[in-house]
């Protein structure tokens, strides 16, 4: 009986011993409290944007793949674990080798946004991850499978856009007068649905038509109706430079204020930018008199040359001389007055 009671202890303990060395630390539930952000929705060309897994929980252990873009971006560097970049997904590998007194709540990961890009374009970096572990390891986590993503806009450094109107010469009253409308900008935000409407204010009682043919030769009033289908046309990128040929005609003198705007019919109308120019009306064409430049004198060519030589030939300062002009004028008097009067004494004491 005791031998066999000696047997089922020493078996107990070689069960114990297996039990010990094949067990594996408890499964544990998926990381609910896991959170990904970053530091900005949209990033230009050459500017850095910083993705930042926070845990919920200290980690141990971890591996995470962060996959990206690489049309649009390119990998920089990585804060908490050890990157591994293959050109379209990094692998970031994490272990506490303290045993558990130096663990991760949170890792992050730069990527630049790559020069070249001319319009906009959404995208978003995923995120996945395998061996996650509590700081001691004592403790498993699911794997995140389904990939958490973070949705981001790649796009270029945009420039307002800008209306400009040009004319020669003064608008008369009800005379057509050519005019162009221009709208420009060196990057233009890209629109899919893109108006011009235009409207006035005008002297009182006064109304104006701006008139163009496109190239439908389908005429359009922008005051009346804007421009172009009603549902709007594409718009954006490098260099744009619309250019409208109108013809204004205004019916009564004075001054008219003009605005244009570019509204995007998918965002309700909004403006997008809108520009005010004044045009100034006249009953008849008139000519400014012209300026006469600082210095010059009025008159004909001929005068003003001939008052050029005369000019040009008078002394700057009179000419010196040893005597004084008066004394001989005034000696040559008294001359002529003392002969005067010695002839008359002479002709009365005969």
């Amino acid at each position: 009986m005791k031998k066999i009671v000696n047997i089922l202890l020493i078996l107990s303990i070689i069960f114990t011993f297996i039990l010990l060395f094949n067990t594996k630390p408890v499964q544990a539930a998926a990381l609910d409290d896991i959170e990904i952000s970053t530091n900005k929705d949209t990033v230009n060309p050459g500017d850095t944007i910083v993705l930042t897994i926070a845990f919920g929980k200290p980690l141990g252990a971890y591996t995470f793949d962060i996959a990206y873009d690489n049309n649009l971006l390119e990998y920089v560097e990585t804060d908490g674990g050890t990157p591994n970049d293959n050109g379209t997904r990094v692998r970031v590998v994490f272990y506490d080798s303290t045993g558990g007194t130096n663990p991760k709540e949170s890792m992050s990961i730069t990527f630049r946004a790559k020069e070249g890009i001319i319009t906009s374009n959404p995208t978003d970096l995923a995120v996945t991850a395998e061996g996650l572990a509590n700081p001691d390891a004592s403790e498993n986590y699911d794997d995140i499978t389904t990939a958490l993503e973070k949705n981001i806009v790649v796009e270029p450094r945009y420039e307002d856009y800008k209306f400009d109107l040009s004319y020669t010469g003064g608008p008369i009253v009800n005379e057509e007068k050519e005019m162009t409308l221009s709208l420009t900008s060196s990057m233009g935000k890209n629109y899919e649905h893109a108006r011009i409407i235009a409207e006035a204010t005008t002297p009182d009682g006064g109304n104006v038509q701006l008139k163009g043919t496109d190239e439908t030769q389908t005429e359009y009033d922008l005051i009346d109706s804007g421009w172009g289908d009603p549902s709007g046309y594409k718009i954006g990128g490098q260099n744009v430079n619309k250019v409208l040929n109108l013809r204004g005609i205004f019916d009564k003198a004075g001054e008219y204020r003009i605005t244009f705007k570019l509204i995007d019919r998918d965002a309700s109308d909004a403006v997008i930018v809108e520009n005010s120019f004044t045009v100034t009306v006249t009953d008849t064409e008139t000519t400014p008199p012209e300026e006469t430049p600082e210095g010059e004198v009025e008159g004909t060519t001929e005068e003003n040359n001939t008052q050029a030589k005369e000019e040009e030939n008078l002394p700057t300062q009179l000419p010196k001389t040893g005597m004084n002009m008066y004394i001989p004028i005034g000696i040559i008097i008294i001359a002529i007055v003392s002969t005067t009067l010695y002839i008359g004494m002479k002709k009365k004491n005969r």
